[in-house]
């Protein structure tokens, strides 16, 4: 891998984990059109915690908030932290219980396309729910919800930032607050993820140096930072539902693309 083939591969992961459309939907399609093959377990976990940073970075006030909160026994802190806990609990039994089956999806592009018609059509409908939150968080009920919509994000096509700001703005969340929620809940997931490729990276798989892992790292890093701030303009501008007709034409266009050549 070179230089610039990280920096792009990087940027795209950056971007294409915290847009509502989903980044394994984009792996899985890539792989199948183009023939591209990925990186290797070490670019995957590098770029995944460093997406992982860019949410520390930009909520870093909260998380700090959070962490004094949580050792001076806060309630609002820990009820805070008790929701993403919550929210985490359904997309981990699924991953536990489901991984074989879920693997055998990123085999499937044209699961992953249909999948994006869905992610399109649920970012779609935030457009009529952004205006209907009042609430600084989901609530027990809603944070249950909004993991439930997490684990649904395992089908690759599906977007994980895309159902859980839906889910969190379905149960009238505020949207920033749905963002936030969203955006931390993300913290557990990825640092889940990473842990369970730890052992491949004890087998010594890598595919590219330490400079380029390094550069692709920093380049999703920065892309990371990028794509959450416009992520929560877009929605606080209710321009959100916009993402939904890039998901609609990627994902349709792969269908064609797939119905053309069998």
């Amino acid at each position: 891998m070179t230089l610039i083939e990280a920096i792009v591969l990087g940027v795209v992961q950056g971007l294409t984990e915290f847009f509502p459309v989903s980044s394994s939907g984009h792996l899985v399609l890539a792989e199948s059109m183009l023939g591209v093959n990925p990186p290797g377990v070490s670019f995957e976990v590098l770029v995944h915690l460093a997406t992982l940073v860019s949410v520390l970075v930009v909520y870093r006030r909260r998380v700090v908030e959070l962490t004094v909160g949580a050792v001076r026994r806060d309630k609002a802190a820990l009820r805070y932290i008790g929701l993403i806990l919550l929210a985490t609990l359904p997309a981990g039994v699924a991953g536990n219980a489901l991984s074989g089956a879920v693997s055998r999806l990123f085999d499937l592009p044209l699961i992953a396309a249909t999948s994006l018609l869905v992610t399109g059509a649920v970012v779609y409908a935030t457009r009529w729910l952004v205006a209907r939150g009042d609430k600084s968080d989901p609530g027990w009920a809603g944070a249950l919800l909004v993991g439930v919509a997490q684990s649904v994000a395992l089908i690759p096509g599906i977007s994980r930032s895309g159902f859980t700001v839906s889910a969190a703005l379905f149960v009238k969340t505020r949207r920033e607050a749905a963002a936030e929620f969203s955006f931390l809940l993300s913290v557990p997931a990825i640092l889940g993820a990473s842990l369970l490729q730890a052992p491949r990276l004890l087998e010594g798989e890598s595919g590219a140096g330490a400079l380029v892992l390094s550069v692709a790292a920093f380049s999703a890093f920065i892309a990371g930072l990028f794509a959450i701030v416009l992520f929560v303009w877009l929605l606080r501008a209710n321009r959100f539902h916009r993402f939904a007709y890039y998901c609609w034409a990627v994902g349709g266009a792969y269908i064609v693309y797939a119905l053309s050549t069998t």
